[in-house]
């Protein structure tokens, strides 16, 4: 029996190996298609009226609106909420230090540079990555994929490069206005603890925050629009087993984009401040 089980110890470890390097060649595999994904999209947003095959202006709109404006409740929503969250916890812990009336300088860096971003990409990573996974996961399964290529419709110019253009735009757009609610959300929090006035508390952060910070957000989230768009389609095109697999991969979808938003605003934040 001991025998055996320093036998089966060897085997159990190959076979754990072997399952980590799948699934490393799986990430890998993803990210290239993620790549060639991001390719083509451009390819046919910049060339395709040149081929007689520009991408579509209205699908395009079509995706603006859901990306943005039907967005626009749930971020005012969470944007106010996270504004005056801010303002209760920097006050609360610069009051420890006397300092409290400091609390807009790390109102306002926090609010442009992470939070604003990160919300927002949190935010449509959970409604619109998932909404865009599942969209292409019913295609794939239904085969309106293939059958746009039958047809001689390039996929890529006919669903991925709208959602990624709608996302580009849209996304920073949010961003910003996230940015507005939370500042103000805060601001009418800090006027009611501290007794500041609200022109004096918009004086205090436009001294605080510079165009460079306001920017630095923008870029993270024109940065997540492209991820969860790829995260998404990747996803979609991934489905199988019927409407289980669609499913599992939306939800998967969500998690990834994320994951991939934390992970990329942490490597963001580290070069940009060193």
């Amino acid at each position: 029996m001991a025998e055996a089980g320093e036998k089966a110890m060897p085997t159990r470890i190959l076979e754990s190996l072997e399952h980590m390097g799948r699934g490393a060649v799986a990430g890998i595999s993803e990210i290239g298609l993620g790549a060639v994904l991001f390719v083509q999209s451009l390819f046919w947003i910049i060339i395709g009226h040149r081929r007689a095959q520009p991408v579509r202006i209205a699908a395009t709109f079509a995706r603006c609106m859901e990306v943005g404006i039907q967005a626009i409740p749930i971020v005012t929503l969470m944007s106010l909420t996270i504004g005056i969250m801010l303002a209760i916890q920097g006050i609360y812990t610069l009051r420890v230090f006397g300092a409290e009336e400091q609390v807009t300088i790390g109102i306002g860096i926090s609010v442009v540079r992470e939070f604003g971003p990160l919300i927002t990409g949190i935010i449509i990573a959970g409604r619109t990555g998932s909404s865009l996974a599942a969209r292409i996961g019913t295609m794939q399964i239904s085969q309106e994929i293939d059958a746009l290529q039958v047809m001689g419709i390039n996929p890529v110019r006919f669903i991925v490069a709208p959602a990624l253009i709608a996302m580009a735009i849209m996304v920073p757009i949010l961003t910003l206005w996230a940015d507005l609610v939370m500042l103000a959300g805060a601001g009418w929090y800090v006027s009611v603890d501290l007794g500041m006035s609200l022109p004096a508390y918009v004086d205090r952060i436009t001294e605080v925050v510079a165009l460079e910070d306001l920017f630095h957000g923008l870029y993270k989230a024109a940065l997540f629009s492209v991820l969860i768009t790829l995260v998404g389609v990747i996803n979609g095109t991934s489905v199988t087993g019927g409407a289980e697999g669609v499913g599992k991969m939306t939800t998967r979808s969500v998690v990834l984009s994320i994951s991939a938003i934390i992970i990329t605003d942490m490597i963001f934040a580290f070069v940009t401040t060193r």
